[in-house]
Formats: C-alpha cells, sequence, structure tokens
C-alpha cells in the first residue's frame, strides 16, 4: 500500500511534532531531508493500526508507550552484520584476549539491532577462551527497540547475514536449520545478555566497569547536546584503560575534557 493510499501528507505541523516525539522519547535527531522517509515509515504504522488520517495517529500516540516505542523502531534502521569493522573486533582480541585474562571480563553493546555484533563479539572471545562459560565473562546487549531485540535473542539468521562469518566459524559457532537459516549456537548466547535500555534515559542499571563499550553507528542519530552528554556517562562506565568504539562516521567532539583519548580508528581509551 502507498503513501497515497494510507491518505497520508504530513503537514509542516504534523511533521514537528513527529520530530519533537523523536527527540523527547530517544534523542533522536532528524533532518529536514528525512522527511519523506519520516512519512513513510509513518504511513506504515497508520496502515498497521487502520488509522486514515495523521492527526488520528498523533492523538493516538498520546498516553500510549507501546506504540510511541514502535514509532521510534520504524524511525530507526536496523542494519547490521557479523563482524561488521573488523578492526575493532582485532582490536579487542589483541588488547584483552591475548594473554591470559583477568577473571572478570565485561563488555557491552550499546544498540546491539538483531544481535549480530555481540554475536561476534562472543565468538571472537571464545574462540581465545574456549572455556569462556565457565568465566566471569559476559556480553551485555542493549538497544531501544523491544521487537528487535526479540530477534536477537533468537539468534537465527538467513544465509546472507552471515556471510562476515569465516567458514571454520560458520561450522563451529552456528547450526543450520532445516529451513536454510542459521542458529546462533547455545555456546555463543550463553555469553550474551539481551536488556531493553533507551540511552537518552535518565539513569541506566548497569554499573560495570566494562572492558569495552562498543557504541556503533547509535549516536548519528543524536544531536550534538545528546552526544556530549554520553560521554560523560560512557566514561564512567568503562574501567581505567577501557575503551569506547564507535561507528567508522562517528567521532567524540569536543574531545577536550571527556577524559578519554583516541587511540585508533574511531576507538577512545579512558585515561
Amino acid at each position: 500500500m502507498t503513501n497515497t493510499e494510507v491518505g497520508i501528507t504530513l503537514k509542516d505541523a504534523d511533521f514537528r511534532k513527529i520530530l519533537q516525539i523523536a527527540a523527547h522519547e530517544a534523542g533522536l535527531a532528524i533532518p529536514e531531508a528525512k522527511r519523506s522517509l519520516v512519512q513513510s515509515r509513518v504511513a506504515r504504522r497508520m496502515r498497521d493500526l487502520g488509522i486514515g488520517e495523521c492527526g488520528a495517529y498523533l492523538a493516538a500516540l498520546e498516553g500510549d508507550s507501546v506504540e510511541t516505542q514502535n514509532l521510534i523502531s520504524a524511525l530507526t534502521t536496523n542494519v547490521s552484520h557479523f563482524f561488521r569493522e573488523r578492526h575493532h573486533f582485532d582490536t579487542i582480541r589483541e588488547s584483552f584476549l591475548a594473554t591470559p585474562p583477568k577473571e572478570r571480563l565485561r563488555f557491552w553493546s550499546a544498540g546491539c539491532s538483531k544481535g549480530q555484533e555481540p554475536y561476534s563479539l562472543a565468538i571472537e572471545i571464545l574462540k581465545a577462551i574456549p572455556n569462556a562459560a565457565e568465566r566471569d565473562i559476559l556480553i551485555l546487549a542493549t538497544d531501544i527497540d523491544r521487537n528487535i531485540l526479540s530477534k536477537a535473542s533468537e539468534g537465527v539468521y538467513p544465509a546472507n547475514e552471515i556471510e562476515g562469518v569465516p567458514p571454520q566459524d560458520r561450522s563451529r559457532f552456528f547450526e543450520r536449520q532445516k529451513d536454510g537459516y542459521f542458529r546462533v549456537s547455545d555456546q555463543v548466547k550463553q555469553l550474551v545478555r539481551f536488556r531493553h535500555l533507551n540511552l537518552n534515559g535518565p539513569g541506566w542499571p548497569m554499573k560495570g566497569p566494562f572492558e569495552v563499550i562498543l557504541c556503533r553507528n547509535v549516536v548519528i542519530y543524536f544531536d550534538d547536546a545528546t552526544q556530549t552528554k554520553l560521554w560523560p556517562r560512557f566514561h564512567a562506565l568503562l574501567r581505567r584503560g577501557g575503551l569506547l568504539m564507535l561507528g567508522h562516521s562517528e567521532r567524540v567532539h569536543p574531545l577536550d575534557d571527556t577524559g578519554l583519548e583516541a587511540v585508533g580508528v574511531t576507538t577512545y581509551r579512558k585515561l
């Protein structure tokens, strides 16, 4: 069904209201250039709810936390793949897994999408520490989208979505399903805990400290003010010498007075 069939054209006031909701609820900074995308995503939500007028949809959003979350999910893009930006995993292996590790290791995938990032990290850990499940090693994986978290926890992917996994790792850490899909093995899943979290929320329940925080291709959705508020919060949860890793187009800026230093491509270390 097209936008025309749904009967939606976002008026200026409607568009501004959607942006206000996105900014308030999730810290999203959506530019005017994304107006057509916003319109198509809102049209999809209206179609799913059987609502034919934008004003009625905005009214339905009032006080409806579930639909507000569905809207936020629709406005963000959950795109990822296994071992994305391989250099980050190489750095983690060399910095924390190459020598006999401490008894306790903690990692955080902040914005884990469909689970490829934390599962990639779990595979890297198991290759270096085969008995990782018997040790105090854990990966926290969080996302604002409850629906995508449900899919991530299932750990089932079509063949084209695991192409980034080397063949030897694919046979070791995945189970082929009858329908041609692949399921992440239990030994990989055992290292990961999925939890819902709004990074823009007032309080985070985790205490850390983390060896590594992966927050890749997430802050690109936030405005400068929201990003600036995040850096000290990440800093507080890193252990001394711990690493914060961002996406390829993201930077900690300004870097001064954050307590972080750049040590590699989109990689920052706690001083």
